[in-house]
């Protein structure tokens, strides 16, 4: 596999990544919970997942051929909470995660050195991707520990259990060495 072909498979899996962390953390969520905001300043869960879909939205369509930032688009509304029940939520999460993920799958590995435009301001396609794919982490860490602080005791950990380090390394050091890809029960649960 050539390097532009092992980038854009990597960053699909990133991507994959990160939006199993925000599944697995609002799937622990009562519905309430997305909605809770600890003051004015704060962003709920659903209002941060408003603003992510909005962003892949105004980025991913047409990523080639218009400008990331749409005209269409109104980013001080994603902060307004209209969003009333988990279902709504999730609707709008995945409707932003299946723009992006239709934008990667139609990219040739020649294209990662054309140039697109956000805010009239050019980058190559692996820079606007490498922007996007430290933006959505960003805001995937905060629903993860915003959850995390919702849930308290009954919180069920998304990585390595606190204080299981040792357990968990030394699982991990007892297998042959291997190279980590999605299965396709995985992929599927993603999608």
């Amino acid at each position: 596999m050539k390097i532009d072909e092992s980038y854009l498979e990597s960053v699909k899996k990133q991507f994959l990544y990160y939006k199993m962390l925000g599944e697995k953390a609002i799937e622990q969520l009562e519905q309430d919970q997305l909605f809770v905001s600890v003051n004015e300043d704060t962003n709920s869960i659903a209002t941060i997942i408003k603003h992510i879909s909005g962003n892949m939205l105004s980025r991913w369509t047409d990523f080639l051929t218009s400008d990331g930032e749409k005209e269409w688009r109104n980013r001080d509304s994603e902060f307004e909470n209209d969003l009333q029940t988990k279902e709504e939520v999730l609707e709008v999460w995945n409707k932003g995660w299946d723009c992006l993920e239709n934008a990667l799958n139609s990219l040739k590995p020649e294209q990662l050195s054309d140039i697109i435009y956000i805010r009239n301001e050019g980058h190559t396609v692996i820079e606007a991707i490498n922007r996007q794919l430290a933006h959505y982490p960003y805001h995937v860490g905060q629903i993860v520990f915003y959850a995390k602080q919702l849930k308290k005791n009954s919180w069920e950990s998304l990585s390595i259990p606190k204080n299981k380090s040792a357990n968990y390394n030394a699982e991990k050091f007892a297998k042959e060495k291997e190279i980590k890809n999605f299965t396709d029960d995985e992929l599927k649960r993603l999608k």
